[in-house]
C-alpha cells in the first residue's frame, strides 16, 4: 500500500542507531478478545433478547472465522468492506478481520449503494461481508471492484453465509497475525460533509492507545462483575470503538432487539440488565431524555453515558442531568483522532450553572494528548483567543489513505488540524465555537452559529435549531434559522424576544420551521444538510 507513513517509518529506521535493536512490533488489536476469552470465559459477552454468547464462545467463533477466511484467501492487509446493521456476526467479523491482520472497512449502513461502491473503489476492497437486506449495495460494490470473496451474514441465495463458514471451519485456536504499530487495522471513513468521504487510516498501535485511553478517561474502573454496556449506535463508527474497550475488561454488550432507536426498549434494557454505560450522540441522548419512558424505568445504574460527535446544547445538557442524574460524559474527538481530543467527565457536570462553571466547555485534553489553539500561521494563540483546535498525540491517525492533498491540508508542523474553531482558558478547558466551514461573514463580521443557537434554545417554544449563513445582496451573508418549535410558537413574539437577547449584527434575518432538523446517517445535524433544506424551501417559494 503506497501510504505516507510507510515512508516515514523507513526514514526513521534508516536514520536510527543501527547498533541498537529497534522494534515497531505491537499487540494485534484482536488480541483484546483472546485475552478476554481466557480471563472471563463464562462471562456473557454479547446479549440480544434471549440469546447470550459468553466470551469463550465468542472467542471460539472468531477463531473459526479466522480459519475460514484464511482458507478463502483473506490475508494480512486485505481490505474487508462491511455493510451491515448491528449484529453478533458484525461484532465477530470485526475481531476476525483484525486477528488476520486485514483492514476493517465498516460503512454506515444508511449510505446509498453508489456511496458504498465509491468507498469500495477508494479503499480497494477485496472482500465484502454484508447483510442480505442490502442486495443493491452488494451489486453496486461488485460492479465497482473485482472482489475476491463475498459472504453474507445470514442465509442468502447463491452465497455462503457467515454461520455456515464458522461451523465448517477448524474449531481450534487461531494465532493473531504479527503486526507493527503502524500497520492499518481500520479504514474509518469520514462522513463526507465537504465532498466524497475520505479513509482515515487507524493503526494497531494507535488503537491500542485509544482503548487504553478510553478505559482511563471515559469509564475508569470498568469491571466485568459490575458493568454492562448497551449498544445504541452503529458499531461501524464510534460505538464500535466503545465496545472494544468493553471487551478489554470482559464487560457484556447488550443489543436492543430492534434496529431503530426505541427509547422505551432502551430504558427497559437499562433497568433489566443494570446497564452502566453506553455510547450515544447528542441526537440519541436528546431522544432518550425527551421520551416519556425516561420516567417509567429505573436507570440509576447508569454511570457513564457518553455523548460525542457534536456539542450538546446547554439546555439539553441540563435536562439530561435533571432526568438521568450525574452520569453523562462528554468527549470531543473526530474519526481521525478516534474520539481522543478532550473529555468532560460526569463529576464535572452539574445542573446549576454556578456549580458547573465553564459553561460550554468540552473539557480538557485526554490523557496522553495535547491540544493547542492555533492562528492561521500555525502559531499558538493566547488563552481566550479564538482559532483552530489542533492536536498531537498517539491517538492521531496515520493519515488519509491514498490522498496526499488531504494529508497536506490536515497536518501542519506535526499538528493535526481539526477544522473546528474554539478557544482555551488558562486551566486548559477547551470551548468549541463551531466548524471553520460553519462560520459566515455578515457585513464584514465573522459570525459563529453555535453562540446564536445556544441563545435561541433559551426561548421556551424552541426545541431545536440550526443557523446557517445564506447569501444576501446587502450584507454578503445573513443568518437564517431552521427551527423546531412547540404549537404555541409566535413569530412576532419571537423576533421581539430576539432583539433583547442577541446583538443586532448576529440576529437571524429569517426563520424556517421544520418538524425535525435533517440529520446525516451518523445521527448528526449537519450544516450542509440544513443549508440544503433551507435552499430547497426558499427557492421553492
Amino acid at each position: 500500500m503506497p501510504l505516507a507513513w510507510d515512508i516515514a517509518v523507513k526514514v526513521h529506521l534508516s536514520s536510527s542507531m543501527t547498533s541498537q535493536p529497534f522494534s515497531t512490533r505491537t499487540m494485534n488489536l484482536g488480541q483484546f478478545l483472546s485475552q478476554a476469552a481466557a480471563l472471563y470465559p463464562q462471562k456473557p459477552a454479547l446479549m440480544r433478547g434471549d440469546v447470550t454468547q459468553d466470551f469463550a464462545t465468542l472467542g471460539r467463533r472468531v477463531d473459526a472465522a479466522c480459519h475460514g477466511l484464511a482458507a478463502r484467501g483473506v490475508k494480512k492487509g486485505a481490505r474487508v468492506l462491511v455493510q451491515s446493521r448491528n449484529s453478533f456476526a458484525l461484532f465477530e467479523a470485526m475481531f476476525a478481520v483484525w486477528k488476520l491482520g486485514a483492514v476493517l472497512v465498516p460503512v454506515n449502513f444508511r449510505l446509498m449503494p453508489e456511496d458504498v461502491a465509491y468507498i469500495a473503489g477508494n479503499c480497494e476492497a477485496s472482500v465484502l461481508l454484508y447483510e442480505p437486506i442490502f442486495e443493491d449495495h452488494r451489486s453496486a460494490v461488485e460492479e465497482a471492484v473485482d472482489l475476491d470473496l463475498t459472504i453474507a451474514f445470514t442465509a442468502a441465495d447463491r452465497l455462503e453465509d457467515w454461520d455456515a463458514m464458522v461451523a465448517s471451519a477448524p474449531q481450534k485456536p487461531f494465532a493473531s497475525c504479527a503486526v507493527d504499530r503502524d500497520d492499518p487495522c481500520w479504514f474509518f471513513f469520514t462522513s463526507g460533509t465537504t465532498g466524497h468521504p475520505k479513509a482515515a487510516v487507524l493503526t494497531h498501535g494507535q488503537m491500542n492507545f485509544v482503548v487504553t485511553n478510553y478505559l482511563a478517561d471515559l469509564f475508569p474502573g470498568l469491571n466485568s462483575d459490575l458493568d454492562a454496556s448497551l449498544v445504541v449506535a452503529p458499531l461501524s463508527h464510534g460505538a464500535g470503538i466503545h465496545q472494544i474497550a468493553q471487551v478489554a475488561r470482559g464487560v457484556v454488550s447488550v443489543f436492543p432487539q430492534g434496529q431503530r432507536l426505541d427509547p422505551a426498549e432502551v430504558f427497559a434494557l437499562i433497568e433489566k440488565h443494570k446497564i452502566t454505560n453506553a455510547f450515544t450522540v447528542p441526537t440519541i441522548l436528546k431522544s432518550l431524555v425527551d421520551s416519556e419512558a425516561v420516567d417509567r424505568f429505573d436507570h440509576k445504574s447508569l454511570r457513564h453515558l457518553i455523548y460525542a460527535g457534536a456539542p450538546l446544547f446547554r439546555v439539553d445538557q441540563q435536562k439530561a442531568l435533571d432526568k438521568l442524574g450525574t452520569c453523562i460524559v462528554q468527549y470531543f474527538g473526530l474519526g481521525e483522532v478516534t474520539g481522543n481530543i478532550t473529555v468532560f467527565p460526569a463529576h464535572w457536570h452539574d445542573r446549576d450553572d454556578d456549580k458547573q462553571g465553564r459553561i460550554g466547555t468540552c473539557g480538557t485534553a485526554r490523557a496522553g494528548m495535547q491540544v493547542q489553539i492555533q492562528g492561521e500561521d500555525g502559531a499558538e494563540l493566547p488563552f481566550g483567543e479564538t482559532g483552530e483546535i489542533c492536536v498531537i498525540g498517539p491517538a492521531v491517525f496515520a493519515g488519509y489513505y491514498n490522498n496526499h492533498e488531504a494529508n497536506g491540508k490536515a497536518f501542519r508542523n506535526g499538528w493535526f488540524r481539526t477544522g473546528d474553531r474554539g478557544h482555551m482558558d488558562d486551566a486548559g478547558f477547551v470551548y468549541i465555537t463551531g466548524r471553520e466551514s460553519d462560520m459566515y461573514i455578515s457585513g464584514g463580521s465573522n459570525i459563529y452559529p453555535r453562540e446564536i443557537e445556544e441563545k435561541l434554545l433559551e426561548h421556551p417554544a424552541i426545541t431545536d435549531c440550526a443557523v446557517v449563513g445564506m447569501p444576501d445582496e446587502k450584507w454578503g451573508e445573513v443568518g437564517v434559522a431552521a427551527l423546531v418549535v412547540t404549537p404555541d410558537f409566535d413569530k412576532a413574539e419571537f423576533f421581539g424576544w430576539v432583539e433583547q437577547k442577541i446583538a443586532s449584527y448576529k440576529r437571524p434575518r429569517g426563520i424556517e420551521l421544520f418538524n425535525a432538523l435533517p440529520t446525516s446517517g451518523y445521527g448528526k445535524v449537519t450544516k450542509k444538510l440544513v443549508r440544503a433544506a433551507l435552499e430547497e424551501r426558499l427557492n421553492g417559494e
